[in-house]
């Protein structure tokens, strides 16, 4: 039970649920983008989500440098509140703190994960899951969640192309309203898709199922990987800690530090008698969702 860093076959197991469809049921598939999920609990709206996103024009190395920098991310990544890494473990893993807005009138969510990642020629992984830091325990003004398994498989498929596959299983915590849980059963489709999650962007990177299919948050990752390089030249251009570890500022943690975040440890927030707010009650618009 104690918090262990991802090895190969870690990283192996995770690129065969990537690229598997068996057990998995296709919800949604639209201009380059497709989603399924796998139901588990549907009475506390949790589920394993797949979204894969054919990605023209953006080469697999821009992505996975969008997906790791932290200081962008807080440019296009509208949903965050905060988000900040905390240590670095080894070379190829961190632990990182990630807050993010839910639809209202929910309490807002966040998550401390620990985060690996893994190149592999021209694909990489970065993966995540939920653990306990004794400096950073649950807020009164959010809901912790757990992130259980969350992370992103790219794929270069050309010199200037490639496919991110995102998979998440993440417990939003609380009792949630009907309106959620149905909308989640509806669309089975995350509207919050990055964080240290994600990292967390993750990144995960949190996810909460709302209305919206994940498409409308590839699609707007999808935007920023075009503006990245135009951004990071004028942003510390030679600094990248995730290809270059010597690069690193964080502080050194230790394994012992942290513990297994188990969601039955944290407090149930009771949210079933939320009404939906009206500017979340639309369906939106055909481009969004």
């Amino acid at each position: 039970d104690s918090v262990q860093i991802p090895d190969d076959r870690d990283f192996g197991a995770f690129r065969a649920q990537c690229e598997s469809e068996r057990g998995w049921n296709l919800t949604y598939s639209k201009g380059g983008v497709a989603v399924w999920v796998q139901l588990l609990e549907p009475e506390r709206a949790l589920h394993k989500i797949k979204c894969r996103m054919e990605c023209r024009d953006v080469a697999a190395e821009t992505l996975y440098d969008v997906l790791h920098d932290i200081e962008y991310r807080k440019k296009w990544d509208t949903n965050v509140i905060e988000t900040f890494d905390i240590g670095r473990l080894t070379a190829n893993s961190d632990v990182g703190y990630y807050a993010w807005r839910c639809p209202k009138p929910l309490k807002n969510r966040d998550v401390v994960t620990l985060r690996s990642w893994l190149p592999m020629g021209s694909d990489y992984i970065i993966m995540n899951y939920s653990v306990k830091h004794p400096k950073y325990p649950p807020r009164k003004d959010m809901v912790r969640a757990v992130s259980i398994q969350t992370g992103y498989l790219i794929e270069g498929t050309g010199a200037k192309s490639c496919t991110i596959t995102y998979l998440a299983q993440v417990d939003p915590k609380g009792s949630l309203p009907k309106w959620v849980v149905n909308k989640s059963s509806q669309f089975l489709a995350p509207k919050v898709s990055w964080s240290h999650c994600g990292g967390i962007l993750c990144g995960v990177e949190g996810t909460l199922c709302t209305s919206r299919p994940s498409s409308q948050a590839m699609k707007k990752m999808y935007k920023a990987c075009l503006k990245y390089p135009e951004w990071k030249q004028k942003h510390d251009p030679h600094f990248k800690p995730w290809l270059f570890p010597e690069q690193s500022r964080l502080p050194a943690l230790l394994l012992s530090e942290l513990s297994l975040q188990h969601a039955d440890s944290l407090e149930n927030i009771d949210e079933s008698s939320l009404a939906e707010s009206k500017e979340d009650r639309g369906e939106g618009s055909d481009e969004d969702s």
